[in-house]
This record gives C-alpha cells, sequence and structure tokens, in this order.
C-alpha cells in the first residue's frame, strides 16, 4: 500500500528518519518532543498529500500512524497523537457538515462499551476542512508547549508539608512538579536509583539543588521505605519492555551468557487498582472517570488504529 509521500521525497525522508529512530528506542527522546514531531509530521501528510474528503484522509493518517506506532508500540505518545488527529478529522468534519455539538456530547460508560458504532459518512469535499484541520492541530501544539507547566501548577493542591514523598528514576515533569510544591512547601523525598540506568541520581542532584531534602536509594530499599512513603508521583508508561542486558551482565561474559537466559525490563506494569490518581495537563482524575477522558480526547473507532 503506498505511503503518505512519494519515495524520495522531503517529507518521505522524514517520515522514515521518525520510524528508524523509534526503532531505535526514540533515540532518547522525551514523550513531548516525541509528541511534537509526531504531529509535525501528521500535519505535513495534511497539507503535502493529496486527498479529496475526510474519508480519505483518515484512511491516510490511519496508516501512517500504523506504521509509526508498529515500530516502537510500547512508545504510547505516537499512537495517542494519531488518534488526537483522527478525532480533530471527525470534528472538524462535523462542524462543516451541519453536525450539532449536542449530538457528539459524552456517552456513558455503559454506551461506550455496549455500542456498536455508527457507520458515519466522511465522503463529502469541503474547501475549508484542510484550513480548519491544521487550526486545530497548532492549537494542540500549542497546548503541548505548557503541559509540564500545567502539571506543575497543580502541585500545591496534592503535596502537603512533612510528607515524605517517593520517585523513582528520572523525569522532567516529576522534577517540575516537585520544585513548584517546594516553593511553599517543605517535605522530604526519596528517589530510588532506577537500576541498571541510575537516572534516579540526576534526579536527587536537581531537587537537591532546589533545596530540597533528598534521599537516593537503592531500588531493592523500596518495599522497606514504602510504609512510611505519603505519595508516589511518577511518570512511567505502563507496559513491559525489555532492552539489551549488556547493562546487567556484560557481553564479555560470554561463557555464562551461554548458559543463561538473562532480561532487562526498562519499566514494569502497574495494575490500575493501585493508582489513587492521574494527574494530566487539565486537572487531576480518580481512575473512574479516566473513561470520560478518553471519550473526549479519542473516538472509540480509533482505539484500535
Amino acid at each position: 500500500m503506498p505511503g503518505a509521500a512519494a519515495k524520495g521525497s522531503e517529507l518521505y525522508e522524514s517520515i522514515e528518519s521518525f520510524v528508524e529512530a523509534l526503532k531505535r528506542d526514540g533515540g532518547r527522546r522525551s514523550s513531548e518532543d516525541m509528541a511534537r514531531e509526531t504531529l509535525g509530521l501528521l500535519r505535513r501528510i495534511i497539507t503535502d498529500h493529496h486527498w479529496i474528503n475526510a474519508g480519505e484522509l483518515m484512511k491516510l493518517i490511519r496508516r501512517e500512524g500504523q506504521r509509526m506506532t508498529a515500530a516502537q508500540p510500547s512508545e504510547t505518545t505516537v499512537g495517542n497523537m494519531v488518534r488526537r488527529v483522527l478525532r480533530i478529522i471527525r470534528e472538524e468534519y462535523g462542524r462543516l457538515h451541519g453536525r450539532s455539538d449536542e449530538s457528539d456530547q459524552q456517552e456513558s460508560l455503559h454506551k461506550l462499551l455496549t455500542s456498536e458504532g455508527l457507520s458515519e459518512d466522511f465522503t463529502s469535499p469541503y474547501a475549508q476542512l484542510q484550513s480548519n484541520i491544521i487550526e486545530a492541530i497548532n492549537e494542540l501544539l500549542v497546548e503541548l508547549e505548557g503541559t509540564t507547566e500545567n502539571i506543575a501548577a497543580q502541585a500545591l493542591e496534592h503535596i502537603h508539608s512533612n510528607e515524605v514523598i517517593m520517585t523513582i528514576g528520572f523525569s522532567r515533569t516529576v522534577e517540575a512538579f516537585l520544585k513548584e510544591a517546594a516553593r511553599k512547601r517543605k517535605f522530604h523525598v526519596i528517589v530510588a536509583e532506577c537500576a541498571p540506568f541510575c537516572q534516579g541520581h540526576e534526579m536527587a542532584v536537581n531537587l537537591a539543588k532546589a533545596g530540597i531534602e533528598t534521599t537516593v536509594m537503592t531500588d531493592a530499599a523500596i518495599f522497606a521505605v514504602m510504609s512510611r512513603v505519603n505519595k508516589f508521583p511518577n511518570e512511567e508508561d505502563s507496559f513491559h519492555k525489555f532492552v539489551a542486558p549488556e547493562e546487567v551482565l556484560p557481553f564479555t561474559e560470554g561463557d555464562v551468557l551461554e548458559k543463561v537466559s538473562v532480561h532487562c525490563p526498562v519499566f514494569d506494569y502497574v495494575p490500575p487498582e493501585l493508582i489513587t490518581l492521574f494527574i494530566s495537563n487539565i486537572g487531576g482524575n480518580a481512575p473512574s472517570y479516566i473513561y470520560r477522558l478518553m471519550s473526549e480526547l479519542y473516538h472509540p473507532d480509533d482505539h484500535v488504529l
């Protein structure tokens, strides 16, 4: 099936470069950078490729989205941005098609789970559709730029004085969140080092420089101190992901490698029942409310690309 750009074109090379970077673990880019780059490529696909109606455009975006997500299935940011753009296309088409906003209200959980979904016609061409979609994507890019700041601004609502806070590894969002709370609160942060990469040391140094009482500990000690912890803000993905075990068992130990199978999980699955609050750029929500956020951001037909 043909791609979104002619082979050898600048857009084609940009997409190929992005896909190859995803295969190499995203080039160690942050989720925010990954989201912006994904939206930038999708915006170029919309403007550079010839399409007649919303139906053709959604097939095009879905096809390229499948290729991007297949390159690194555990990188959920890419797939989520594709779904956001598909939602934007549906909404802008609906406005031009004369569908009222009331007909697109949020459904109940029961309806979301049981409805088969109505087959909607996206074949009508509209001259304004492309410009409206691009404008909406630009607004989403502006929203992404302020995501970390908006999350950090909520810190005082959740972090209180004299609490013991634990986190693991390094996260720019969690760092900004804790630094914002430290402007008016005194608390103690325990940082698990996140071996074998030990990014937790960088996190601890940054927090200590900001005047926050910080302690670094090994991952093995988490269970021992967890009873003293009040909150555990974390920005980890919730899928198993394995990388080369060279950090745990060097390849120079060839005689040992022949006799054992070594796994090196970068992060672990967190059961939903252990999560008490999801904090996003639009506020904090209990896990029971997530289905509402899902229906606001993504169309049910796009959950599976």
